[in-house]
């Protein structure tokens, strides 16, 4: 399956998530995934960034405008969010998104090897 990620968003992300420890980048989802220690904390598809927010702040990211559930199956990820290109136009906007994400992929246990 060929990935499609925005470069450009790339980049930024790419920027945004630079000196993270534990940081490594994959193909999946039909896009470009970032891990932190082995879990998904934030991907591109397409144009549209997709975070885990994880449970507690699930509902607070839904509640943003151009952000809905990720929902590459049935029922939708829970703690996971597509958020759309005006939530994100900013630097300090997608860098808001991404230090979430990475905060809350921080707090899951280490996978197994």
């Amino acid at each position: 399956m060929a990935v499609s990620a925005d470069e450009a968003l790339a980049g930024r992300v790419r920027t945004a998530l630079a000196g993270t420890v534990g940081l490594e980048e994959q193909a999946m989802f039909g896009g470009l995934c970032f891990l932190v220690h082995g879990h998904l904390c934030a991907g591109i598809v397409g144009s549209t960034l997709m975070v885990r927010v994880g449970p507690a702040d699930y509902a607070g990211a839904l509640a943003h405008p151009s952000v809905r559930p990720m929902n590459f199956g049935d029922p939708p990820e829970s703690g996971m969010v597509f958020v759309d290109p005006p939530a994100m136009d900013t630097d300090e906007a997608l860098a808001a998104w991404l230090s979430g994400g990475a905060r809350y992929t921080a707090t899951l246990p280490p996978k197994p090897a």
